[in-house]
């Protein structure tokens, strides 16, 4: 863990000294800028024995070419059909809410390497349908995450077309994102 922040330290410095050479020429425009604002996030439906809905806005900012960061908000639903082995229906529900911050480095053109912790309240419950019908609800845990990782950026319209890889460095047993990389298609919009 410590050579991953050696290793994203070392890049962060060196994405800065390219951007000091690259803007030397540039007009530098003080104070917020309006258009560097963008709108983006996660959203997902899947519906059967398998529901998932997820709604997870971000608003971020573009500081310049190379650098962006942001806050975002949580909100995922999760509902599960099955059948244990005496074939008695059962449904597992899960519910995520939570809040986030990201940093974003573009260290080339259309490349983004992106850091975002998180901290998401996880509670949920697993009905048991069959004689007789039983309800077990899971402690509700706040669970912190470090989603590292990066994708293409590619420029659509008045945003960009994002397609992601990450993992949750923290891995805690909580997390909803368990030990696996998490791929995303996002879009990005530029207010």
């Amino acid at each position: 863990m410590k050579k991953l922040g050696v290793l994203v330290f070392m890049l962060l410095l060196t994405v800065l000294h390219v951007q000091a050479q690259d803007e030397e020429n540039e007009p530098v425009k003080k104070g917020f800028q309006h258009a560097n604002l963008f709108l983006g996030g996660n959203f997902g439906l899947s519906f059967g024995t398998y529901t998932f809905v997820n709604i997870s806005p971000q608003l971020g900012y573009h500081f310049n070419r190379y650098l962006a960061a942001g806050i975002g908000i949580n909100g995922q639903y999760l509902s599960y059909r099955d059948w244990d082995y005496n074939s008695n229906p059962y449904r597992e529900k899960q519910t995520i809410l939570g809040l986030n911050v990201f940093g974003r480095v573009y260290p080339i053109r259309n490349f983004m390497l992106q850091a975002q912790p998180e901290v998401n309240y996880r509670f949920g419950k697993l009905i048991y349908n069959g004689p007789p019908k039983l309800v077990f609800r899971s402690d509700a845990v706040i669970v912190p995450s470090l989603l590292a990782g990066g994708g293409l950026v590619l420029p659509s319209g008045r945003g960009e077309m994002l397609i992601t890889l990450f993992y949750d460095v923290l891995q805690n047993k909580n997390s909803p994102y368990g030990k696996r990389p998490i791929f995303n298609f996002g879009y990005n919009v530029g207010l």
